[in-house]
Parts: structure tokens; C-alpha cells; sequence
């Protein structure tokens, strides 16, 4: 999910450079809520791990 993240954050910065404002701030966008899912999944997987009495 990370990899998918940082794809649409550099197809934002490249729609940036070349004005492509509207497809930009989309994939910027996108890019922003695949990073935020990835953080919430890796947090409760750590939690999980942690619970199960495992070291991180």
C-alpha cells in the first residue's frame, strides 16, 4: 500500500510540473489517503503483534 502511495505522489509532482492541475491535486489526494490507511494498518499490526506477546 505504501508502493501505491508513493506512485500516485510522484504522478501528482509530475502532473504538477507539467500544469496538469486538476490531475495533480487528484492524485495528491489519493496519494494522502493511501499513506493515512497505510499508517492505521500499521499501527493496529503492531498493537496486534504486541498483544500476542512477540517482540516487535
Amino acid at each position: 500500500m505504501l508502493g501505491w502511495a508513493l506512485t500516485f505522489l510522484v504522478i501528482a509532482l509530475i502532473a504538477a510540473l507539467f500544469g496538469f492541475g486538476g490531475i495533480a491535486s487528484a492524485s495528491a489526494g489519493i496519494a494522502q489517503v493511501l499513506f493515512f490507511v497505510f499508517l492505521v494498518l500499521f499501527v493496529v499490526a503492531m498493537v496486534a503483534r504486541a498483544m500476542r506477546g512477540r517482540t516487535p
